[in-house]
């Protein structure tokens, strides 16, 4: 035989049911930004009142250009932070600085490598022809973090900008003319 189950623990009982009535004392009253639960009946006329007008295309199409311009600085403020992790890191070979460049070379090329997929939300219609104008601006951004990356890897002595990093290149040279006689050399 089936034994029945245990009554649930007062707790869940305390839960379930409202809270009793408490008689409003009307000689004491309500603290400040104090306000009175609603019943059922005025929560249902409440919610249709305040019904929400779904927002027409046209400012649909605003808002989705402020979100894609939002979007397309969005690496320029990373921009100061960047430059203040690159100075921290200091000009010498490091695991740490190697990988800050490293970041600093991958993150703008996969972002403008993704730029299509990055701004597909916010295109419509209404928002395509504008949407370049943004989409420019965004590989801009991307642009200036690359560059960022390009300063940092002149700054650790990386890029061959003297004569004297191409001398595997350069042939010997033939003298003119010289001070000692051949036959005293």
């Amino acid at each position: 035989m089936a034994s029945a189950p245990p009554p649930p623990p007062q707790w869940v009982l305390d839960l379930n049911s409202p809270p009793p009535a408490s008689s409003k004392n009307a000689s004491i009253p309500d603290p400040p930004g104090f306000t009175a639960p609603l019943s059922a009946k005025q929560r249902s006329q409440a919610s249709k009142q305040a019904t929400r007008q779904p927002p027409s295309p046209e400012e649909m199409d605003t808002l989705k250009m402020k979100k894609a311009w939002e979007l397309a600085i969005a690496p320029a403020k990373q921009l100061p932070m960047n430059a203040i992790g690159m100075y921290m890191t200091g000009n010498t070979l490091q695991i740490f600085s190697i990988f800050m460049v490293f970041t600093l070379f991958k993150t703008p090329v996969m972002a403008v490598i993704g730029l299509q997929r990055t701004f597909a939300p916010f295109e419509t219609p209404g928002t395509s022809g504008r949407l370049l104008g943004v989409k420019l601006v965004y590989v801009l951004m991307n642009i200036l973090m690359l560059g960022l990356g390009i300063w940092k890897v002149n700054q650790m002595g990386l890029l061959p900008t003297t004569r004297s990093d191409w001398l595997a290149w350069e042939s010997e040279r033939s003298w003119s003319e010289r001070a000692v006689p051949r036959e005293w050399l």
